[in-house]
């Protein structure tokens, strides 16, 4: 069993800032890609970012410049630093990560987080 569980979302004006971390936890072997993905209310879940297990970090084009992907291996933790934070980035924040299990060192699987809500007010 693989558990993902994201925390530190919340409500902030536009212009502050959040951080939030996304923990895996169980029969890991090995963590790949982990990543962050929103979905507001009426639209689709989209991609945030992403970062590998080698530190590579992908963004989207919508947060570049704001928001910084990070990871402790260590820890199996990913994080999300959001900084001039806007209304529109207003959306349930999902985690993601590719996980190989004991046993299975060589078959990666997606899990996903429940989400965590980030409301930002004009």
């Amino acid at each position: 069993q693989v558990h993902v569980v994201e925390s530190g979302g919340g409500s902030v004006q536009a212009g502050g800032s959040l951080r939030l971390s996304c923990a895996a936890s169980g029969t890991i072997f090995s963590i790949n890609a982990m990543g962050w993905y929103r979905q507001a209310p009426g639209k689709q879940r989209e991609l945030v970012a992403t970062i590998t297990s080698g530190g590579s970090t992908n963004y989207a084009d919508f947060v570049k410049g704001r928001f910084t992907i990070s990871r402790d291996n260590a820890k199996n933790t990913v994080y999300l630093q959001m900084n001039s934070l806007k209304p529109e980035d207003t959306a349930v924040y999902y985690c993601n990560v590719e996980v190989s299990q004991l046993g299975h060192p060589g078959s990666f699987y997606s899990y996903w987080g429940q989400g965590t809500q980030v409301t930002v007010s004009s």
